[in-house]
């Protein structure tokens, strides 16, 4: 009993982690996500689980949104070298 308590608050403290370093270090966030769902699942911790679902989608926003800036300040970087026709 106390081992599924202890999963628990610690399925609980990852999703919390995991929304916090979403905006940072969303890949961490994403990792931390992952464990404390699988953590959650096996506690049956519903409100862990609900931290740990939006810590995964914060850091995949993310982490979209970092892409698609990458990709355009190197697309920006890369308009003197190739001038449109």
């Amino acid at each position: 009993m106390a081992e599924r308590a202890e999963m628990s608050s610690s399925a609980f403290i990852l999703g919390i982690l995991s929304i916090v370093f979403a905006f940072f270090q969303p890949f961490a966030a994403l990792v931390l996500g992952i464990i404390g769902l699988m953590q959650s699942k096996k506690s049956g911790s519903q409100k862990a689980r609900k931290f740990n679902i939006i810590g995964i989608v914060l850091s995949i926003i993310f982490i979209i949104i970092s892409a698609v800036i990458f990709a355009t300040s190197l697309a920006g970087n890369f308009g003197g070298l190739f001038p449109s026709f």
